[in-house]
């Protein structure tokens, strides 16, 4: 039996036409059953623009909508119909083993966390992120859920984000790194030093922690996981992504400034379009939100079909590689 995913049809920018497309394609490619969860005529009218003969995709009826300007919190206490909100319920009562939203990032959340609740043992759900390296990808955790953590959050952050990237990224005892301005223990402020002995006074721990990393040093390769509150990790990839959205176009208006740069950039065309899609949170499809009893794959607000067909297969591969059973054992292991 394939695994069924719900989709939140009406979340994102460029809704719900780019998502009805993306699920078409996630659902030939990774060939899994969908659950288009949106109003019906606007689903609907999107998904016969599309073959889909042999493929199971079937329309759940959602007729509200959270908006992005919405309070997550009191949006799908009021909201009870909204898509997001269905989308969870399909999850809950087992129609479907995993859910992607492109919508508001808080209503996802906190549908996920009303309608799914926590893990055993997590205190806080978070987002973590694969980001390309020089090396491998690194896993970046948390991206956003929590803007507030004590260092018992961030230990819990490393139990999961471990989990993930070994099932996951299939990084064999990832090396779990606290971002800091500075590698010394004694460094950053009270959270990070905290943090930072939590993690070392842990004397049968299974993690691989290798203390603090610097800002500079995430994308070197030097670690596999590394850990944060959501505040300071949704900074870094926000600024991660404006500097690499600013370096391409930079490059971008050199190679076009004269003929001969032209023609080298025609020669260079295959390395470029490599790195490209190596850059491009569209190959990444999302982020998942770890610590829930489910799978949600949280999508960029701005995704296109590409995205939504890339966080499928994120999807698929959670559910597959069972995540979740990786954090509950590890975190038996682990636990305070």
């Amino acid at each position: 039996m394939s695994i069924k995913i719900a989709i939140d049809a009406m979340g994102g920018d460029y809704a719900p036409e780019e998502i009805v497309k993306g699920s078409v394609l996630g659902a030939r490619e990774h060939n899994v059953s969908v659950l288009l969860v949106g109003q019906v005529d606007k689903v609907k009218a999107e998904l016969d623009k599309y073959d889909i003969t042999g493929l199971d995709i079937e329309i759940v009826r959602a007729d509200e909508v959270i908006e992005m300007c919405e309070a997550p919190g009191s949006a799908i206490r009021r909201k009870k119909g909204a898509s997001i909100v269905v989308a969870v319920e399909q999850v809950a009562k087992g129609k479907a083993q995993a859910l992607v939203a492109a919508g508001s990032t808080g209503a996802a959340m906190a549908a996920s966390l009303f309608g799914l609740g926590r893990l055993p043992g997590i205190d806080r759900p978070a987002i973590a992120l694969v980001l390309p390296t020089m090396d491998k990808p690194v896993v970046l955790i948390d991206a956003g859920a929590n803007s507030e953590c004590e260092p018992e959050n961030l230990y819990q952050f490393g139990i999961m984000g471990s989990a993930f990237s070994s099932k996951v990224v299939g990084v064999e005892n990832p090396r779990v790194g606290i971002i800091n301005i500075g590698g010394e223990s004694g460094k950053g402020n009270t959270l990070a030093q905290d943090s930072y002995k939590l993690f070392t006074s842990r004397e049968n721990s299974t993690l691989n922690f290798i203390g603090n990393v610097e800002g500079r040093e995430i994308f070197t390769g030097i670690c596999d996981v590394v850990v944060c509150d959501g505040f300071v990790g949704n900074v870094t990839l926000k600024v991660t992504e404006g500097v690499a959205h600013m370096m391409i176009r930079q490059f971008k208006d050199q190679l076009y400034s004269s003929l001969l740069a032209r023609i080298g950039a025609w020669i260079a065309k295959p390395a470029l379009l490599k790195l490209r899609q190596k850059t491009d949170y569209n190959e990444y499809g999302g982020a998942l939100l770890l610590g829930i009893k489910g799978t949600c794959v949280i999508s960029h607000g701005s995704s296109k079909a590409l995205a939504i067909k890339n966080a499928i297969r994120v999807a698929k591969e959670s559910v597959e590689k069972d995540v979740n059973g990786k954090i509950s054992r590890l975190y038996e292991s682990n636990k305070l």
